[in-house]
């Protein structure tokens, strides 16, 4: 499980940065752009350092850590959807995914907060 989650979230952040770099260069698209890519890619990278995380307490926070970024990235990509910034259908499988990964990560915490 873990490595097949590290897997997708890292699919997640590199089909954030492929949309990203399609964005409009303007002050609305750089900025939510950086925004967007700096939320959608740490995801990742926070669910693997929780996964090499020194203790339980540890792991449960990095984890949090993940679950924050991914509710953030959601908020980002409704902004992108409402003011029409981005492909409509990438930014709409990217919310679901974005969705999906949150609804994961939550469990996992949760999980491991009740043991």
């Amino acid at each position: 499980m873990k490595t097949e989650l590290e897997y997708r979230t890292k699919a997640f952040a590199v089909q954030v940065v492929k949309e990203v770099l399609g964005f409009p260069k303007n002050a609305a698209g750089d900025v939510l752009g950086r925004q967007l890519m700096k939320s959608g890619t740490s995801i990742g990278a926070n669910y693997r350092e929780a996964n090499r995380a020194q203790s339980k307490d540890d792991f449960v926070h990095k984890v949090g850590i993940a679950e924050k970024e991914a509710s953030e990235t959601q908020y980002w990509l409704e902004i992108c959807e409402e003011v029409g910034i981005g492909s409509p259908a990438s930014i709409s499988s990217l919310e679901q995914e974005a969705g999906e990964l949150l609804a994961i990560l939550l469990t996992i915490g949760k999980n491991v907060r009740n043991r």
